[in-house]
């Protein structure tokens, strides 16, 4: 079984990286080198956003 590619772009990785206050991690040690707890706070934010995407184009 080979590792899934994974579903958010670069960019919006470290966007949200940026925002939730460990890129500095990132470019220091790589996505390898966050806390779990970082990394579901990313992805809880990245569900967020996405939420707010699909209710503002509701309208």
């Amino acid at each position: 079984m080979g590792r899934r590619r994974g579903i958010m772009s670069e960019g919006l990785k470290e966007e949200l990286a940026k925002e939730l206050g460990f890129y500095d991690v990132v470019q220091k040690e790589g996505w390898g080198g966050i806390k779990a707890r970082d990394a579901g706070n990313m992805v809880k934010r990245a569900i967020e956003i996405a939420e707010q995407n699909l209710l503002n184009n509701r309208r």
